[in-house]
């Protein structure tokens, strides 16, 4: 089992359950899911960035991301229907701890002035996501072998949740949010 979801359900849901008042176990805010998101789209004048991009977000997640085709056309952005401009991963169970884990732990650390991640992300069913400016931050991706420098979304879909309750949940895993008198990164 993984460190973090066996601390979840040992001390994280109990402390939270009784914090928050509430009457039921299930009641308890929970990551569902965490879904890690690279848009590439200089993919649609060169599709050998597409194939770097989906091997990193690969070795980062741990399993095989889906391809993100463009919905509509735009003009203006010379984009067309159907073409492939990001790669995409939801990660669920244990690899979504495991994730969660490297996350906190190695890669936030690694990144350069970290002074924490912003507390105000959270949308009103309480999910909450991180933009992430550079993919090299985590260890599998070898640095030799990257051609661009990539952005990364991350959202945290949580269940049961408002922004209060959510941040409760993440502070109790360890996610280093910004000191108040702190300015952001």
């Amino acid at each position: 089992m993984a460190r973090l979801k066996e601390q979840y359900f040992s001390t994280i849901r109990p402390k939270l359950k009784e914090e928050l008042g509430l009457k039921s176990i299930h009641q308890v805010p929970q990551i569902s899911k965490i879904t890690l998101n690279m848009g590439v789209g200089d993919a649609k004048t060169n599709s050998k960035l597409l194939d770097s991009a989906f091997d990193q977000l690969t070795l980062i997640a741990g399993q095989k991301p889906v391809i993100n085709k463009a919905v509509n056309s735009v003009a203006g952005f010379k984009l067309r229907e159907e073409m492939p401009i990001g790669t995409k991963v939801t990660l669920r169970g244990d690899r979504m701890y495991e994730f969660l884990d490297r996350l906190l732990t190695i890669a936030l650390p690694r990144i350069r002035d970290f002074r924490g991640v912003n507390d105000k992300a959270f949308d009103r069913q309480g999910n909450f996501a991180i933009g992430i400016q550079e993919q090299i931050i985590f260890p599998e991706v070898d640095y030799d072998t990257v051609d661009t420098i990539r952005g990364l979304d991350i959202i945290f879909t949580i269940t049961n949740g408002s922004p209060e309750t959510s941040k409760k949940l993440l502070d109790e895993y360890g996610m280093p949010f910004v000191k108040k008198n702190q300015p952001q990164a």
